[in-house]
């Protein structure tokens, strides 16, 4: 399977923290980021590199976690060693097995695997594997479940060389090395929903006759909408509503099962499901995405770990009292059925239907701007005609493309070190160039003696070299660690960049482009002697492999774009000001719309109070409904740039980005790479189609928004930025 590149970028950085001073590393990940994806990986590629080493996956509560986890590792890495505890019981511990054991099973009182007894107990296997050599590196999963004295006790007697925590809500650990994956990277790569949408199109005062049919009533609804639309997209996904009642509520539960009845929802013809303690129905296959139930009843937690795409929506009820926020609940309805956005915000979001204000406050608390109030709001009629030209990416190749990596290390050596068709000659240049061809393992440490600790005092000591036979078995595992290292910085998996280069350097495998002619053992020596160099090597060509892409860039197409005839309008209901904003192209635009920035928000209030401007469209920021140019990434892949603002100013239209501003002192506070880039995109589209705008942030020293136009800088003493008011008056 492919990976995203966060969690490439995950499995390197856990690499590296094994080689680190910190015992401990926690691992902050959102649900549905691909967690078990990325410890799978990480554990298969550290346990190919180095000796010795057995992984302890320790799993919380009930639910067979560990079965669950076990059952995907086998999946993703089809010839790794997995084990569960009844195995480590009856053949104890290999090198290289991953063990999956849930905690309850070695902390509950009365538990047989730590007893004493005929047969060999835990204890007993730990220390038979400590004895033949062994270590062991702990990873603790959903880690805030199980921070108790049991648990630690049970940690210390693997003696660990390093312990992993991984959770989306970690406790703070104040030595360890945190590896934080940030969750708009995960919503970046399209693995989870853009928006919790919560309690949509509500109105200000609720008179209901019964709450529970009213909540039902909306959820099934949307229900039914997500379904048609995802049928419009041609996507075989059924949404699932997940409805939670309190714990001990039969009646509750009864009152559900025949409001869904009344509706054609039963568990007669599939559609209802239900699992709690004592009764599960209908569950068989419901994480497939076009299974057949529409709704399920749970209690109060939904099992952790449990995966199922598909569930879009969540009605939670309440008893006579609130019930806590569980951020795992949430997480339960943010993963995307296909892996991917549909380009809809309706089919991008998940959504939550609840009276309960203490439910609804922990989810604002805990996901900030990613939950929101919202409503539908209409294109007002006399904004229906206007239209612009939309650029589209036409598709470029990715910039993991195995096969153009190895044509770009190919180009780069042979622009760099002057290489050619005869291996012979290519060796003698890359000689001179630095690179070590010897059949030995060749380190280096220094000999002398320093006055003083100065660190440029070191550099003045004799070189010296110490030269190693390689041993095809002790050297692997090292071979197997620096491709993986090299591989994972540039964006391609160890595979992909062990092909590469065995068909730039093994004689034994065909490649047009190939550079050297060294046999199999002799590859291993110089990509360990030259590792560092490589890297260096790789990652100039991929670079400039990139940078090619940029200049042959494929013909980007184009659309006509209208404005969008409606939009789901999110905001927070909790502002002191909800007053309309009236020069907005939608009736009820409100001026605590979120998510905004605050340059975003000043914008906004700077039109609504110019005489100049006409009217003012939020422009969306993913999707071929919205407004779009196209530019290029420094990965050499195509972009979709969604200007902010589309504007008229006195019946011209204006395009404009907002910026994150400048501080008191003139320092920039944006935090867009690819500013730069995007100006230059933004300004050729206005010269071209006739139109005006540019890129506008604020000042902090003087709290004025300024304008930039003409030219991009960095500074906003320049002259190319200019006060807005004096632009637009």
């Amino acid at each position: 399977m492919r990976l995203a590149n966060f969690q490439l970028k995950a499995i390197a950085d856990l690499m590296e923290a094994m080689s680190g001073p910190e015992q401990e590393v926690i691992l902050k990940s959102c649900t549905g980021s691909g967690k078990t994806i990325i410890l799978t990986h990480f554990m298969d590629e550290y346990g190919k590199s180095c000796f010795g080493k057995v992984f302890i996956w320790l799993t919380p509560g009930k639910g067979d976690l560990e079965e669950q986890s076990k059952a995907k590792m086998d999946k993703y890495i089809p010839l790794s060693h997995t084990k569960l505890l009844a195995d480590v019981m009856t053949s104890g511990f290999r090198e290289n097995d991953a063990c999956f054991i849930n905690w309850e099973k070695l902390t509950k009182k009365g538990n047989n695997a730590l007893k004493d007894g005929e047969h060999t107990n835990f204890l007993e296997h730990i220390r038979n594997a400590k004895n033949n050599g062994l270590s062991f590196i702990v990873i603790v999963d959903e880690s805030h479940q199980n921070d108790t004295v049991k648990a630690a006790d049970i940690l210390q007697y693997f003696a660990p060389e390093k312990i992993i925590r991984c959770s989306a809500t970690p406790k703070n650990y104040p030595k360890a090395l945190l590896i934080d994956i940030p969750e708009a990277d995960v919503i970046a790569e399209e693995l989870i929903k853009k928006m919790l949408v919560i309690n949509e199109d509500f109105p200000q005062n609720i008179q209901v006759e019964n709450q529970i049919a009213f909540l039902l009533e909306q959820a099934l609804n949307k229900q039914r909408e997500l379904h048609s639309a995802f049928l419009q997209q041609k996507a075989e996904v059924n949404p699932l509503i997940i409805v939670q009642i309190p714990n001990k509520n039969e009646v509750m539960q009864d009152q559900i099962e025949r409001w869904f009845k009344a509706r054609g929802v039963t568990y007669e013809n599939g559609q209802l499901a239900v699992w709690l303690s004592k009764k599960h129905e209908n569950l068989e296959d419901i994480e497939r995405n076009d299974a057949p139930q529409v709704a399920v009843i749970i209690k109060q937690a939904v099992a952790t770990g449990w995966d199922c795409p598909r569930a879009h929506i969540l009605v939670k009820l309440r008893d006579n009292m609130s019930e806590t926020f569980e951020i795992q609940t949430i997480g339960r309805i943010r993963r995307m059925p296909e892996a991917k956005h549909y380009g809809s915000d309706l089919l991008d979001s998940c959504y939550l239907y609840t009276l309960d204000e203490k439910f609804t406050e922990g989810v604002k608390m805990n996901l900030g701007k990613g939950a929101l109030d919202a409503a539908t709001l209409y294109l007002k009629p006399e904004f229906k005609q206007i239209t612009l030209t939309s650029e589209q990416k036409s598709g470029l190749a990715q910039p993991r493309d195995a096969a153009a990596a190895l044509t770009a290390m190919a180009q780069h050596f042979a622009q760099t070190y002057h290489t050619g068709t005869n291996a012979a000659e290519n060796r003698t240049r890359l000689e001179t160039a630095g690179y070590v061809f010897s059949s030995d393992i060749v380190d280096y440490t220094k000999s002398g003696a320093v006055t003083t600790m100065d660190s440029g005092k070191f550099t003045d000591l004799n070189t010296v070299n110490i030269w190693t036979k390689l041993d095809t078995h002790t050297h692997g595992r090292e071979y197997h660690h620096r491709v993986a290292e090299i591989a994972l910085r540039v964006g391609l998996e160890y595979a992909q960049m062990n092909t590469i280069l065995r068909r730039l350097f093994d004689k034994n495998t065909k490649c047009a482009s190939k550079l050297l002619t060294l046999e199999t053992r002799e590859v291993y020596a110089f990509v360990l002697n030259n590792a560092h160099r490589i890297k260096n090597d790789v990652r100039q060509a991929m670079a400039v492999m990139l940078d090619q892409q940029l200049m042959d860039a494929p013909r980007i197409s184009t659309a006509e774009f209208h404005i969008p005839q409606s939009c789901l309008f999110t905001y927070d209901g909790t502002a002191k000001s909800q007053a309309k904003m009236e020069k907005n192209v939608y009736a009820g635009y409100l001026a605590s719309a979120e998510v905004r920035s605050a340059s975003e928000k000043k914008f906004e209030r700077f039109c609504e109070t110019c005489d100049a401007v006409d009217w003012v469209y939020k422009n969306g920021d993913k999707g071929a409904e919205y407004f779009s140019i196209v530019y290029m990434d420094s990965f050499g892949k195509q972009k979709s740039f969604f200007p902010d603002y589309i504007i008229s100013v006195r019946g011209e239209i204006w395009i404009i980005e907002t910026k994150g501003g400048f501080d008191r002192t003139g320092k920039s506070e944006d935090i867009d790479i690819f500013s730069p880039r995007k100006f230059e995109v933004l300004k050729n589209y206005l010269t071209k189609y006739g139109l005006r705008g540019g890129f506008v942030r604020e000042d902090k020293q003087s709290q004025e928004l300024c304008i930039c136009m003409e030219e991009y800088n960095e500074d906003v003493k320049s002259e190319q930025w200019e006060l807005l008011q004096n632009v637009i008056s």
